[in-house]
């Protein structure tokens, strides 16, 4: 069995394809009922700066199934609102005996100075436009769950490229991982450390070529001003979107996916959300398990 030895769970970088593959194989164990108790109680408090719904509740169900105590937390209610610096709100957390901080949090690379702060160990859950390693992993156990590997497999990324943690987290891996990544939407959002990771493809020439097609939310709330007022959902659903003939060129085998919230008829026609092809839904319910191995992982490099 493959030893994980992650002290902290901030980024893409520190996972190898290896890491990546045992993540998955006890993901999916959890998922297929087996369970975790620990000798000792272990304490975990979420902060969230910014909002969620899939990846907070899904981090707290993964405590609850791994028998976590959760410490709750509230930034609007919080020493924050006065002033305090984040890393002296972890060694605030860490002084009482919380063991586990999971945080999203609006500024990229926030974590960097947390690591070495306290005795608490981090969990990426989102930091600006930089990283998601939880997304990732959950995307990647939700890949092989339907295709079994990943060697040869197409996977196109289309939509805010320039504002995605996600499709940042995931394509260097799923590069690594023997997969084949093109990108499209707005060529403007297609930057040079995309580029890097595969090429742009108008969005009518990689509908027909992917096995996987992950679709990217446009983050309205972090565009300029002049880029949001210029923008008109149906323009955008027309031009970049998954309408529903656009549809009619995927290939049998290939899955939908996106990191939700989804923006019905912008990125993806309403009817598709829940259709035969779309992995949507299976996504969140896999991160429940994925997050539970991420958090077993971490417990068990610190020796909780």
């Amino acid at each position: 069995m493959t030893v994980l030895t992650f002290k902290h769970f901030v980024s893409a970088d520190q996972v190898t394809p290896t890491d990546a593959l045992t993540l998955i194989e006890r993901a999916e164990a959890f998922k297929h009922g087996e369970s975790r108790q620990f000798a000792n109680p272990i304490y975990v408090s979420n902060l969230f700066f910014e909002n969620s719904t899939r990846t907070h509740t899904s981090f707290e169900m993964a405590e609850s199934k791994l028998g976590l105590s959760v410490i709750s937390f509230d930034p609007t209610h919080s020493s924050v609102s006065k002033g305090e610096t984040l890393s002296d709100t972890i060694k605030t957390l860490s002084a009482i005996g919380v063991n586990l901080a999971v945080i999203r949090h609006p500024q990229s690379d926030y974590y960097r100075p947390l690591l070495d702060a306290s005795s608490t160990a981090i969990l990426n859950a989102g930091d600006g436009a930089g990283q998601h390693p939880s997304q990732m992993m959950l995307d990647l156990m939700t890949i092989h769950e339907h295709f079994g590997h990943f060697t040869g497999l197409k996977v196109g990324i289309v939509g805010d490229l320039a504002h995605s943690r996600v499709a940042r987290s995931d394509m260097t891996l799923l590069k690594q991982l023997g997969a084949t990544v093109m990108f499209s939407g707005p060529r403007a959002w297609y930057t040079e450390d995309f580029a890097q990771a595969g090429p742009y493809v108008e969005i009518d020439d990689l509908m027909p070529q992917v096995d996987v097609l992950m679709l990217l939310r446009v983050q309205l709330e972090r565009l300029d001003a002049t880029t949001r007022a210029a923008f008109t959902a149906t323009d955008y659903h027309q031009t970049y979107g998954v309408t529903l003939e656009r549809a009619k060129q995927l290939q049998p085998q290939a899955i939908i996916m996106h990191p939700a919230p989804v923006n019905r008829d912008v990125e993806l026609a309403s009817e598709l959300v829940e259709s035969p092809q779309s992995r949507i839904f299976t996504q969140m319910h896999n991160g429940v398990f994925m997050r539970m191995a991420m958090l077993e992982a971490v417990i068990d490099a610190n020796h909780f």
